[in-house]
């Protein structure tokens, strides 16, 4: 997805502006595309340390599983009916936000008022209370996170040009990892030490501390609205500012502009109406990439809600090692994200389409996942089982950035947070049901549970591959929605 580019005067000066019809003009090269700014990577920074708290907040049941169950006296299935909860309304708020309110309100807006709630959800099952006062913070701090994700890729993206989104996309994706990376040995020693409850407090304190960070630095970039920078800013408006309002009525389809400077037109369609959200999410490449993005999200749910219950339970090791050990399959991840980062854009940047940049390359990202959970049970020892489960959810699970910047080509600017937050919403329900499929397998075959679910984790990840492979193409969809929309580059 290339779009037209201009190359504006300063801002700083006092030109009039006008409103130009959206149409199309002769493209130069802005200088922002070519090197994102500092402004950029600070925001893309911040957005890194929001997933790695937005993993925290979620993770820390999975990592207190066993002191939960002990001193609440639940069943597996309680436990994972409790982990679910969150995901409960996650998808809701995910598919609500992004439909009403990410291409509406400034994500900047957004994003802080999400943190704050994370916060807020922890306090009262950190004062006390049983599996209800457990659950009903659950569902808040699921239906505060649920949109976090593709709000905060929206974000991140807003700032590059889609050739430059990559690796910025993997950044914000990999503050996943680095949470795990940060917070599991963190938190299991605060678990081990002072107990479940106060480790409810640490995660609700550092989620206010980024708020107020993020209140001070944050913002929205300029491409916000399309892939010319200025799309989503009137002149005069500092770059990551909110844009103000309107104050009078513009026609449709056209965009405040400087009065010497060529208007960049928004994706349309050929009749000049934008794509209703019906013929985006009708389209083989949303539905393909939703489907793979399913079987990896499924990965993401098991992890979080059992994965260290898995390594304690099934595998032998002790408490801290099992602290230590769950961060290898998120340390994997993080090296196939930046590897599929790079290899990703460099493709893209010689031409070659984003069917076998993105849809092809994910593809086999999962099917690799999905081949090594199959050998699992075929290992001998429990190091060869470790390090299979690594590889297998570590890969499997990393699909994510593929997702968002798939979606983010394919939709017009006018319908990308919609169909991010939408796919999103989808996709989270696997959050929902794993944790409770888990502690069920749990519950009926005891510790062999954890293999009956590695094995089916195996099964869907295969799946999303085939459709990985199959049905994602988002040039050849974002061409169907609007054939005068320029392409990305030869088809390869």
């Amino acid at each position: 997805m290339t779009a037209a580019e201009t190359d504006p005067p300063p801002l700083s000066g006092a030109a009039p502006t006008t409103t130009h019809p959206a149409t199309t003009h002769p493209t130069t090269t802005h200088p922002a595309t070519k090197h994102p700014n500092r402004r950029a990577w600070t925001v893309t920074g911040l957005l890194v340390v929001f997933m790695m708290v937005n993993f925290a907040d979620k993770s820390v049941l999975g990592l207190a599983a066993d002191e939960i169950r002990a001193d609440l006296g639940l069943t597996a299935t309680e436990f994972g009916l409790a982990n679910s909860a969150f995901f409960l309304l996650f998808s809701v708020s995910g598919a609500l936000v992004g439909l009403l309110l990410a291409d509406r309100v400034p994500t900047r807006r957004l994003l802080l008022a999400m943190a704050v709630l994370w916060s807020l959800a922890q306090i009262p099952p950190a004062i006390g209370g049983g599996l209800a006062v457990l659950i009903g913070s659950r569902l808040v701090l699921g239906a505060a996170e649920g949109p976090a994700f593709p709000v905060a890729q929206q974000a991140a993206l807003s700032w590059f040009p889609d050739h430059r989104r990559n690796l910025p996309g993997a950044l914000v994706t990999l503050g996943v990892t680095l949470g795990v990376i940060t917070a599991a040995p963190g938190l299991t020693w605060v678990i081990q030490e002072h107990g479940w409850r106060a480790a409810l407090w640490v995660v609700g304190a550092v989620g206010a501390i980024w708020a107020v960070l993020w209140l001070l630095l944050g913002g929205d970039g300029p491409f916000r609205s399309d892939d010319v920078p200025g799309g989503s800013s009137t002149p005069g408006t500092a770059p990551g500012a909110d844009p103000p309002r309107r104050t009078s009525p513009e026609p449709a389809g056209t965009v405040p502009v400087p009065a010497t400077v060529p208007a960049p037109a928004p994706a349309v369609t050929a009749a000049g109406a934008v794509p209703g959200y019906r013929r985006v999410l009708a389209t083989r490449t949303w539905a393909g990439v939703t489907l793979a993005y399913f079987s990896s999200y499924w990965i993401v749910g098991l992890m979080v809600a059992w994965l260290p219950s898995y390594l304690r339970n099934g595998l032998g090791y002790s408490a801290d090692t099992a602290g230590t050990l769950v961060v290898s399959p998120w340390a994997v991840g993080a090296v196939v994200l930046l590897g599929q980062a790079v290899l990703t854009g460099r493709l893209m940047r010689r031409g070659v389409s984003s069917r076998t940049a993105r849809g092809r390359i994910g593809g086999a990202m999962l099917l690799i996942g999905a081949v090594s959970l199959f050998c699992v049970p075929l290992a001998d020892t429990t190091t060869a089982k470790t390090a299979l489960l690594a590889l297998g959810l570590g890969t499997g699970g990393s699909y994510a950035t593929i997702a968002a910047t798939t979606v983010a080509e394919l939709a017009p600017p006018r319908r990308r947070g919609g169909a991010l937050g939408t796919m999103n919403a989808v996709v989270t329900t696997a959050g929902l049901i794993a944790p409770v499929v888990v502690g069920r397998f749990v519950d009926t075959q005891g510790d062999a549970g954890y293999q009956s679910a590695v094995l089916l984790s195996g099964a869907l990840l295969t799946l999303g591959a085939l459709a990985s492979l199959t049905l994602v193409d988002p040039a050849r969809d974002a061409a169907r929605l609007d054939p005068a929309r320029p392409g990305p580059g030869l088809r390869k």
